[in-house]
């Protein structure tokens, strides 16, 4: 989708289909025809919050979409306005519509209205034999572009808006692909490939071998059950060189199980093909990490993402077996199906070594996480709380929200084991989603740490922007994260 800023009226420009929003107790602002007030006055418009109405003038199609009190309206509420419009506008066979952005809001609510277009806009169909072929009444499947309207001032933050939704796109469409398209290789290939492609971005791709000598017992022994080879995915960036600019080397780390059969402790087989998201947090990290290279953030940025497979075979780590983790620690692999923390637990270690200050982990880890808080929040625990705010004050700006779960020296002792130093999952079922991240506390050390576990906000999420399928969850936090840091 092409997408781009006017100062402009949106009825002068050369859309075919344009959007108002109205807010409750006001009329539509601006230079826009009459026939609006009529669908307001006829009541077949309404200023209730998402509430559509279609009129035709100018030689184009008119869009009023109700927004709602003015108090209440949020970013979040402008992306999901901006995905009802585009559905309608989709269904009316436009292939230009043009935003007029809500007089008196501000650049955080045009950038939002892009997002809720452009997300709203994807399709995952690339193993579809008739993509891309046109329909026997050449109506249009996709928006061709997006133009929002406003001041001239809004322009950098829509091209910013439109960057960031390419990128959640991507990272959904890494998700979307099945286990035997995306395997670890080829994502290690994809982020590589990035590499080449963004100029102040590094990436680093070690296989079996490489992880085997940098005493990642615990990452090898999930991946000792596939043929498949598995990834160890290093990307750095450094922003601050020509800036000058300082703070923290920030660490982001991310689980990217490209299939999770449970291994030895095989999962059920119902719902079991979903499990080609549980690579979800290494998709948004990876996406997350181009996007701020590529809008040259002033900031340094370590990030590793662990790929593999989790399959049973006569190589697979076997329930009772103990290894050791790349900080020495030793563990009992208790279930084979608690494989997304042995992974982390090797890639949080590492991205301290190679200097990370300040972290924050994504993951679709616990089941638990989605009774507790279902497919709303996701799960966020951290052992700082000045992290922990920033965390939570992205998710806010972002519509990525997260709800704070705590961490307690009592839960420590669950994770304790038996015959090695950590049970990766012990029998007494408490507390599954801090439990995980209590065994994690255990490969940080000081270093100020947050664990966000995605596994109710990776797919299906059912917003009305981002429906069924991936989700591309924590692309936007982590860049919005990133944004808090640079003063």
């Amino acid at each position: 989708m092409e997408v781009s800023a006017i100062a402009t009226p949106a009825g002068s420009s050369d859309a075919d289909t344009v959007a108002v929003g109205v807010f409750e107790g006001e009329d539509p602002a601006g230079d826009v025809p009459g026939e609006l007030g009529e669908l307001l006055a006829s009541g077949e418009g309404r200023r209730s919050f998402k509430k559509l109405a279609l009129t035709h003038a100018q030689g184009k199609r008119w869009l009023l979409v109700g927004l709602g009190p003015r108090k209440d309206f949020t970013a979040e509420r402008a992306r999901v306005a901006a995905a009802v419009v585009g559905e309608r506008a989709r269904e009316l066979s436009a292939r230009a519509l043009c935003w007029a952005t809500p007089a008196g809001e501000d650049a955080a609510i045009a950038a939002a209205l892009v997002e809720g277009t452009m997300l709203g806009d994807y399709r995952f169909d690339q193993h579809k034999s008739d993509a891309g072929r046109e329909t026997p009444d050449d109506a249009p499947t996709h928006l061709e572009r997006l133009l929002v309207s406003g001041p001239a001032s809004l322009e950098e933050a829509v091209a910013g808006a439109a960057l960031l939704g390419e990128a959640v796109n991507r990272a959904r469409d890494l998700q979307n692909r099945p286990g035997n398209d995306l395997t670890p290789t080829a994502l290690g290939e994809y982020a590589r490939a990035l590499g080449d492609r963004i100029e102040s971005l590094s990436v680093e791709v070690e296989g079996r071998a490489g992880i085997v000598e940098r005493g990642m017992g615990a990452f090898a022994a999930v991946a000792q059950g596939s043929h498949q080879e598995p990834a160890l995915i290093t990307m750095r960036y450094d922003g601050t060189a020509a800036s000058g600019a300082q703070g923290p080397t920030l660490g982001f780390v991310g689980k990217a199980v490209t299939f999770d059969s449970g291994g030895i402790s095989l999962k059920p087989g119902p719902k079991m093909a979903e499990m080609k998201f549980d690579m979800s947090g290494g998709a948004a990290v990876i996406e997350a990490v181009a996007t701020i290279a590529r809008l040259q953030l002033p900031v340094r940025l370590v990030a590793v993402v662990g790929a593999t497979e989790n399959l049973p075979s006569g190589h697979s780590v076997k329930p009772g077996d103990i290894v050791t983790a790349a900080n020495g620690k030793t563990i009992e692999v208790n279930n084979t199906d608690a494989e997304g923390r042995l992974v982390l637990a090797d890639c949080l270690c590492h991205a301290i070594a190679l200097g990370a200050e300040q972290i924050v982990d994504l993951a679709t880890l616990t089941g638990a996480v989605i009774v507790a808080l279902g497919s709303t929040y996701a799960g966020l625990m951290s052992n700082d709380e000045q992290l922990a705010r920033r965390v939570s004050e992205a998710g806010e700006l972002t519509g990525e929200i997260v709800w704070r779960l705590p961490l307690h020296e009592e839960y420590d002792q669950l994770v304790k084991g038996r015959y090695g130093d950590l049970d990766n999952a012990p029998e007494a079922r408490k507390a599954g989603t801090i439990v995980g991240a209590a065994f994690l506390s255990n490969f940080v050390g000081e270093t100020p740490w947050a664990h966000l576990d995605i596994a109710g906000s990776a797919w299906d999420l059912e917003r009305d922007y981002v429906g069924k399928g991936a989700s591309g969850y924590g692309v936007r936090l982590l860049v919005e994260l990133a944004r808090s840091y640079v003063s």
